[in-house]
């Protein structure tokens, strides 16, 4: 047999020009801890992707961006992330491989160990630009060059995260500087010209400082004048209500929608003599967020932000008069003795408070007449839940309410416990999923547009002109050419989301199907049915997750009781044994 080694040698020439093409999926990040702008920065690790796989054949099919979401999240708590995890389940994903824009970015600490079984066990290739290629899951140097970026993203945002507390803490000690956040209740914010740094100055940004309010600055000298004459809290908070003085949450409703602005209560009184900002000086870390467990038998489920209060001697106050004050410094410091007099401060240390007595209702019930949360009460061995919103707000507002509205807790438990069982028992529970599928398909859902990330194109439009006044002016053409191109590619992506059709910028809510109505019900009647000798904490966290709303009219002694099953959304948890 002769071979023809030409035509051989053109069909395997052939085959190797016509290899597979490597599907990826890109995954970056970028979040306000990054100091960068976001569309810049998908750019940016978008090329290098690209530079990776382009030589070896590879495409980007899809896209996968977390914006504003923290590196110290695991991939399970950012939408794209977790996104990208739910595709890797799905064999007709449409991609073979993932390609990472920068791995400091993506992972941190040791998510990389977390994740990359995924990718393993569901076949996903995973490519990496600093590795030079595909991360191969047996090879101890990959592992060890990506525990190495891992450590290099922590230490990076603990710097980040020294350096910019370093700096408030500088602007405010040594400038004044106001550094954000809404003003306090007597103050406005008004223009101080261009801001300090160049760079925010060429985005148009401005500084701005306190000023005082016409309106609301009197009142405030009024609170610490009837104060240092001998008036307490409620009694301040009587006067100012009966003189038809807008408390903070009226005066200000877009900024406190959650309040309801009836009228000046103790603790707004309070808040306000203890403010230090009023004797003309800026202060800051009050307040401190630290990172706390999410859940402390999953360490892996990460960290959650938690906001608490710091002792005194950690504010920062500025040296110098920052704006102009309210109060004199001596008027003030005689207020602080006399609360410390009185009773213990705002802003002295608290104690940790643990409740000695479960509370099945803790924070369901709501009072009948002002709608507010009722507290609980232990008096002589029985709970209790009251509302004294007489001793709270003042009574100048005319709201009819009696002094103290009280239900005895026992009396509700059991009537509780028989209507959810009956409800969700098997004898009922055809008619609870023919009501909810009833009260699911009301109505047509509708269509909300999504906004726009990043500048418009007026913004962009503005920006540029900017520019080339700053060009004009001698600025440094390398620095503001720089400035333009990014700007230019944020007016393109602002004019593609302009002609983009409404259709494809609308989320449509789903509605619930007979399936999982019928799922959520099943799984609700067994944890109902251990309601009745459940301990009072699994009572609770049951009541919780059905959404259980309890209003209670001290008029006619009746309890009205809701549950709002499109909640459910909770872990199993063991009651008695059930599941």
């Amino acid at each position: 047999m002769t071979v023809d080694h030409d035509r051989l040698r053109r069909d395997l020439t052939k085959m190797s020009f016509e290899a597979p093409t490597l599907s990826f999926a890109f995954y970056g990040r970028v979040s306000t801890e990054d100091n960068q702008d976001p569309e810049s920065s998908r750019r940016w690790q978008l090329s290098l992707a690209r530079t990776l796989i382009t030589p070896r054949g590879g495409v980007i099919n899809e896209e996968f961006f977390d914006v504003g979401h923290s590196r110290s999240l695991p991939w399970q708590r950012r939408p794209e992330a977790s996104r990208l995890l739910a595709a890797l389940r799905n064999p007709q994903r449409g991609f073979t491989a993932v390609v990472i824009g920068e791995p400091h970015r993506a992972f941190y600490g040791n998510q990389f160990g977390l994740t990359m079984p995924l990718f393993t066990h569901y076949g996903v290739q995973l490519w990496v630009p600093e590795v030079g290629g595909l991360i191969d899951p047996d090879n101890e140097a990959h592992d060890l060059v990506m525990s190495v970026f891992g450590g290099m993203s922590k230490g990076e945002r603990n710097r980040v995260k020294v350096r910019v507390r370093t700096a408030m803490a500088s602007q405010t000690q040594l400038e004044g500087r106001f550094l954000g956040g809404r003003p306090p209740y007597g103050y406005t914010l008004k223009d101080l010209g261009p801001h300090p740094n160049p760079a925010k100055a060429a985005d148009g940004k401005r500084l701005r400082g306190l000023t005082p309010d016409p309106q609301t600055a009197p009142v405030v000298q009024r609170i610490f004048g009837m104060y240092l004459a001998g008036y307490g809290m409620f009694a301040i908070a009587e006067a100012l209500t009966r003189d038809d003085i807008l408390c903070p949450s009226a005066y200000d409703r877009a900024r406190n929608p959650h309040r309801d602005g009836l009228a000046w209560s103790k603790t707004a009184v309070r808040t306000i003599l203890t403010n230090p900002r009023y004797t003309g000086r800026q202060v800051w870390n009050k307040q401190r967020t630290d990172e706390v467990l999410l859940d402390v038998d999953d360490v892996a489920l990460g960290h959650t932000p938690v906001m608490r209060w710091n002792q005194r001697d950690r504010w920062v106050t500025s040296n110098e008069l920052a704006h102009a004050p309210l109060v004199e410094q001596a008027d003030f410091d005689r207020v602080q003795d006399m609360l410390g007099l009185r009773a213990r401060t705002a802003t002295s240390p608290k104690r940790a408070h643990r409740s000695r007595h479960p509370y099945v209702f803790k924070s369901l019930v709501h009072c009948g007449i002002c709608g507010r949360k009722m507290q609980g009460q232990h008096s002589h061995g029985v709970a209790y839940y009251r509302c004294r919103f007489p001793q709270e707000y003042a009574l100048a507002n005319r709201v009819d309410h009696p002094r103290n509205v009280i239900m005895r807790e026992d009396v509700l438990i059991t009537p509780l416990d028989t209507w959810l069982i009956q409800g969700f028992g098997p004898l009922h529970r055809r008619n609870t999923i023919t009501t909810l599928l009833d009260q699911a398909h009301t109505g047509t859902p509708t269509a909300a547009p999504t906004a726009l990330e990043g500048p418009t194109i007026a913004e962009c439009d503005a920006k540029l002109a900017r520019y080339r006044a700053a060009l004009d002016a001698g600025a440094d053409p390398g620095v503001v050419a720089g400035w333009i191109a990014e700007t230019q590619a944020e007016r393109e992506h602002a004019e593609r989301h302009q002609h983009t059709p409404v259709e494809e910028k609308t989320n449509v809510p789903a509605r619930y199907s007979e399936e999982q109505i019928i799922a959520v019900v099943e799984e609700l009647g067994d944890l109902v049915a251990a309601l009745r000798n459940a301990q009072p904490e699994h009572k609770l966290e049951v009541y919780r997750s059905l959404g259980l709303h309890l209003s209670y009219d001290p008029e006619t002694q009746t309890v009205r009781a809701s549950v709002d099953l499109a909640a459910h959304r909770w872990d199993s948890v063991g009651v008695r044994g059930g599941t």
